[in-house]
């Protein structure tokens, strides 16, 4: 059921087929769906009418419904219907519906016209429409649950942007910048691909919308949490302007002239029904919606430096302290400092693993003396569980010297932020070092001798313009090699083995620009070419790509999807077969009681039992035919999307 509350509408009791009004209260209708209800929307679809019509999804379908005459616009069955944003989409001239489900995207008209369909990479589960590019017309984000945020302008994706976790909502600011929530409780701002800010929180970010709660002509990022939090953020620098709480989780933030007084409030409603609204606060308040003054924050902030002021100069304290109490005849390093001149150096190499630890690439943290490294922190998206990770050594095996095993699941570039306590064995005060190294795109790829494996027969070939060099040079950068390669006259290969499944991986470089990929993997295919085609600027790739064993797989799929339709079109039918039985019967059993032969009735009524039994185990042969159909069309949309990457710069 959807739940509407109008109260301007007092006294205008409605019944229809679908809305039935509440017992308990005139302001609220109910309508029914009779089917789980996975995602909502409202909006003007038809230019001709001045008022919004209702958008609801369900696993299977999607309603069109006007409220206001208490009608059907259309219903359209979908694959999936897990997102929704009603608006106008590049060159469209008419509004879409457009619903994100199983792969797969679909925008329609108000009359139920399909005028926009595409595929992306995985299940589609937050939508949102945005000027990306600055031309005038709105591009559509998509963010699925392979981590992936997508930009489509129509159906032609032009940028792409790789998070930690599953992309829950979408919410455009202004221009080209929007705000974004993961599963993991992270929010954050993009501007275009550069993302502006981020936060983490142990709650779950229920939903994000973007509203001017200030009134200084920007909007900020509205964020309801699970926890029952609401807070307003910065789009600079997702600093808290304003904050509630409520009894119970957040169940949606809307905006809208709730009151119908000429003033957009922002709303937001709890999963108890609590609903609250907030008018923008005024001129007067310049910006600041918290309940302390600017001279207060200043306060504050002054106090933070005092305190971490005092703090460091008891360090320095103790540590002149102990200097007093050791003997002369003590080494420096029982003393609180290190050398001037002590540097933190860091190395990525690739290690084959061994019998008891499987292959990664391994970060080695050393000091240039004989200082030894207590422990490490290290923060780095998408690598460890909580994106941090802590080694610390025990007594006996403090080195100078610490190795950390990284294993990314993802062909991404990562940032590696270290913080190293540097000391010396007997120190009770530590030197903190912080650096930051990248992890190259190809890490988990190690170089390997092409006599020592077989070369894989899928293959992707283009031509470019550019200079091998050049490409030699993306090389370097995406890849951890020994040693920097380097192009001479004659053909260029090198070889490389998957530190994950031990795949093979072959890259050779002509002089003339031809270039050939081989690998059985079509993802990391995909991945390279982006990868080369984005460092050499290049927007269109012309490739020649054959990968046999995946076609043959996607071939028996597509065998699969036929063998599927054919069964649910035998399903129907012989379901409208029995229906037409049990009509009969139910005429046969009814006549027979009405004469009072009791034995005809009785027969007819078990044959009845029998029927409802059949349709009911037909019902649950359909739904897992229907769920296999849907894994096979998801694998279509995947295998449609993963050859879209081979063509070049997304």
């Amino acid at each position: 059921q959807v739940f509407i509350h109008n109260p301007h509408a007092r006294g205008q009791r409605t019944s229809t087929n679908r809305m039935v009004q509440s017992n308990q209260d005139s302001d609220i209708s109910l309508l029914n769906i009779n089917q789980g209800i996975t995602c909502l929307a409202s909006g003007v679809l038809n230019p001709q009418l001045d008022y919004d019509c209702l958008l609801v999804g369900t696993q299977t379908n999607l309603l069109a419904y006007d409220v206001y005459n208490n009608s059907d616009l259309f219903y359209r069955e979908a694959n999936g219907a897990n997102a929704i944003v009603l608006g106008k989409l590049g060159d469209i001239s008419s509004p879409l519906a457009i619903i994100g489900g199983n792969c797969a995207l679909q925008g329609f008209d108000y009359e139920g016209n399909d005028l926009f369909w595409t595929v992306t990479g995985d299940n589609v589960r937050s939508l949102a429409l945005c000027d990306f590019d600055g031309d005038g017309k709105t591009e559509l984000l998509v963010g699925s649950e392979d981590f992936d945020i997508r930009v489509f302008k129509e159906d032609e994706i032009v940028a792409e942007m790789s998070e930690t976790e599953t992309i829950t909502a979408l919410s455009p600011m202004y221009g080209s910048r929007f705000g974004y929530a993961l599963s993991n409780g992270t929010v954050g701002v993009y501007d275009k691909t550069a993302r502006y800010w981020r936060i983490k929180s142990k709650n779950h970010a229920v939903s994000i919308h973007a509203f001017d709660l200030n009134s200084d002509g920007v909007c900020e990022l509205i964020t309801g949490w699970s926890n029952g939090k609401v807070d307003a953020r910065s789009d600079r620098t997702g600093e808290v302007i304003f904050k509630d709480n409520f009894a119970s989780s957040i169940a949606g933030v809307v905006e809208g002239d709730y009151r119908m007084d000429g003033s957009t409030q922002l709303i937001c409603c709890s999963v108890d029904g609590e609903v609250r609204g907030y008018l923008p606060g005024g001129e007067e308040m310049k910006g600041n919606l918290m309940d302390t003054s600017a001279e207060q924050d200043l306060i504050r902030e002054l106090s933070q430096k005092k305190q971490n002021l005092l703090l460091e100069l008891r360090n320095y304290e103790e540590n002149a302290k102990a200097e007093l109490n050791t003997q002369l005849k003590e080494a420096d390093g029982h003393r609180g400092v290190i050398p001037a001149n002590t540097h933190l150096q860091t190395a990525l190499s690739v290690n084959l693993g061994s019998d008891s630890q499987s292959a990664h690439v391994e970060l080695c943290i050393s000091t240039t003396n004989d200082t030894i490294i207590r422990a490490v922190l290290i923060f780095a998206e998408g690598i460890f569980e909580g994106e941090s990770h802590v080694v610390h050594p025990s007594l006996q095996n403090l080195s100078g010297c610490v190795r950390v095993p990284l294993t990314p699941p993802k062909d991404v570039p990562v940032d590696l932020h270290i913080k190293a306590f540097v000391g010396y064995r007997n120190s009770t005060q530590f030197h903190v070092f912080e650096l930051t190294r990248q992890l190259p795109r190809f890490s988990m790829y190690a170089l390997s001798s092409p006599e020592s494996a077989t070369e894989p027969l899928s293959f992707v070939n283009c031509t470019t313009n550019e200079r091998p060099q050049r490409v030699v040079m993306w090389l370097n950068q995406s890849f951890l090699l020994p040693e920097d390669a380097e192009f001479q006259s004659a053909a260029f290969q090198v070889c490389f083995t998957s530190l994950r499944n031990a795949g093979q991986l072959y890259i050779k470089i002509k002089p003339g620009g031809e270039i050939s990929i081989n690998t059985d993997d079509i993802d990391l295919a995909g991945d390279i070419i982006q990868s080369m085609a984005s460092f050499l600027a290049i927007e269109d790739l012309q490739v020649e790509a054959d990968f046999p064993a995946y076609f043959e797989e996607l071939r028996k799929v597509l065998v699969k999807v036929d063998e599927h339709h054919a069964v649910n079109q035998r399903l129907t039918a012989d379901m409208a077969e029995h229906s037409n039985l049990i009509r009969s019967m139910l005429v046969q059993a009814e006549d027979a009681r009405l004469l009072g032969d009791m034995k005809n009735m009785k027969t007819r009524y078990v044959e009845l039992y029998d029927l409802n039994r059949d349709l009911i185990n037909q019902y649950k042969i359909r739904c897992n035919n229907h769920t296999e159909l849907l894994n096979n069309l998801k694998a279509v949309n995947q295998a449609i999307q993963r050859a879209g990457r081979l063509r070049g710069k997304p």
